[in-house]
């Protein structure tokens, strides 16, 4: 892949991404759903006319079929984020009708007991559907597997200082995420995520450690390094952010999980041109990354217990 052009001056120029996904243009400026859409409303508005006319006066039936059609023609023409109106109303809907408490099955409460005022449960509102996750289990290897929606290998990635590059080397980073991208056969999600982290543990060993150093010097100066970081998690939050990889393959099979996780080695092998250090997860490690996606606000980094394959997580 070509390196981005650069101005005198060695910053890179700007390059427009073309948005693959837009719609065709198939009347003038609008695509086949739009067009559609805005002959829906003609049609409509011009057959209501047709059966009101006896009856109705054209200015009373304008003032009536405004509405309609304007918001016909919203519907058909407006979008916001790559989402046209109807699809936003039908998720609006969808949301509207969905249960808005969630619980593990085991913790749905099926009835209340005799003794219980009925008040009060009407007061606690209407009771907890059942919160059915898409992962069904996690093997031996790390790969989750999804049910209907295959399987999911999962590794941890690291970053890179982006700002602190120089033009060239800004360009080179990413050509080599683009050829990353290029390369991938199947779905490839990145999520980022930031909690909070306790540095108590790690200063704690800091200072068990520093009298085996092999120079008074160096005891002092891991002294001070603990000192310091005690001073910086009193005065600041202190987060620590996450990157996970999931690569996903369609099917049930052992196969699939074979494909997902050689494809999360294959990220790791191409990610690393771009000086991203890409690690895979084996199964204790996915099921902690799990974990804490399910909880975020169960505690700090440093006090997070491990969780295992087959253990509540």
């Amino acid at each position: 892949m070509a390196l981005p052009p650069y101005r005198d001056d060695g910053a890179p120029a700007s390059v427009r991404i073309p948005k693959i996904e837009q719609d065709d243009r198939v009347l003038g400026p609008f695509t086949a759903r739009q067009a559609a859409g805005l002959t829906a409303v003609f049609v409509l508005v011009w057959a209501g006319w047709l059966l009101a006319r006896p009856w109705t006066p054209g200015v009373m039936y304008l003032v009536f079929a405004a509405p309609v059609a304007g918001l016909g023609v919203a519907v058909s023409l407006m979008t916001r984020d790559g989402m046209h109106l109807g699809q936003m109303i039908a998720a609006a809907l969808r949301h509207a009708r969905a249960p808005k408490r969630l619980a593990p099955p085991p913790e749905v409460p099926t009835d209340y007991p005799d003794w219980l005022d009925p008040a009060w449960t009407r007061a606690a509102g209407p009771e907890p559907a059942p919160l059915v996750l898409p992962a069904e289990e996690l093997d031996g290897t790390g790969v989750l597997r999804l049910g209907k929606d295959g399987m999911c290998a999962l590794a941890v990635c690291g970053t890179v200082n982006f700002a602190l590059r120089t033009g060239p080397e800004q360009a080179a980073l990413t050509a080599a995420f683009a050829r990353f991208l290029n390369s991938a056969t199947g779905p490839v999600q990145i999520l980022t995520s930031a909690r909070p982290v306790d540095l108590g543990r790690h200063t704690a060993a800091l200072r068990e450690r520093a009298g085996g150093l092999p120079h008074p010097a160096l005891e002092d100066a891991a002294l001070a390094h603990a000192d310091f970081l005690d001073r910086l998690a009193e005065g600041r939050d202190l987060l620590e952010r996450r990157v996970v990889l999931a690569v996903r393959e369609m099917g049930r099979a052992d196969a699939a999980a074979d494909r997902a996780a050689a494809r999360a080695a294959e990220a790791a092998r191409a990610l690393a041109a771009a000086d991203l250090a890409v690690r895979p997860l084996d199964a204790r490690q996915a099921a902690v990354v799990l974990a804490a996606a399910l909880d975020p606000d169960s505690g700090p980094v440093g006090e997070r217990r491990d969780a295992h394959p087959g253990r509540p997580v």
